[in-house]
C-alpha cells in the first residue's frame, strides 16, 4: 500500500533553513513524479516545488525559488523525498505536504496527484 510520511517541520526564525523528509512507500515508474505542496491558514493550497524522479526534472513555485530546494533519494531500501528550505521567511508558515503522483508538466509540476501525506507544520518567526 502506497504510504507518504512526512518529517523534519518544526520552528526557525526568519532566515534560518529547515530539511523536511518524506519516506515514500510506492512504486516508482518512468513517470513517477513527487512534489510538496503548502497550505497556510486561510489561504488556498499552493505548489511548492516538484521533481520527474527517474530524471531528475524540478520545478519551483515563483515564491520559493532560489531559496528552497528538492531532491530524491533512492536505494534498495529506501525512498526519500526532501525539501531544503534557507532563507525562511514568515510568510512561508504553513502546513507541508509531500504528494506523489504523474506527468510532471515544466511549469506547472506534478499534473496528476495519486498520493498524500498528512503532512507536517513548518512555523517561521520573525
Amino acid at each position: 500500500q502506497a504510504q507518504l510520511v512526512e518529517s523534519g517541520g518544526g520552528s526557525a526564525q526568519a532566515g534560518g533553513s529547515l530539511r523536511l523528509s518524506c519516506a515514500a512507500s510506492i512504486d516508482f515508474s518512468s513517470n513517477t513524479c513527487m512534489e510538496w505542496f503548502r497550505q497556510a491558514p486561510g489561504k488556498e493550497r499552493e505548489a511548492v516545488a516538484a521533481i520527474k524522479a527517474m530524471q531528475g526534472y524540478t520545478y519551483y513555485g515563483d515564491s520559493v525559488k532560489g531559496r528552497f530546494s528538492i531532491s530524491l533519494s533512492r536505494d534498495k531500501y529506501k525512498n526519500t523525498l526532501y525539501l531544503q528550505m534557507n532563507s525562511l521567511k514568515p510568510e512561508d508558515t504553513a502546513m507541508y505536504y509531500c504528494a506523489a503522483g504523474r506527468d510532471y508538466s515544466d511549469g506547472v509540476g506534478c499534473a496528476n496527484i495519486n498520493y498524500w501525506g498528512l503532512g507536517t507544520l513548518v512555523t517561521i518567526s520573525s
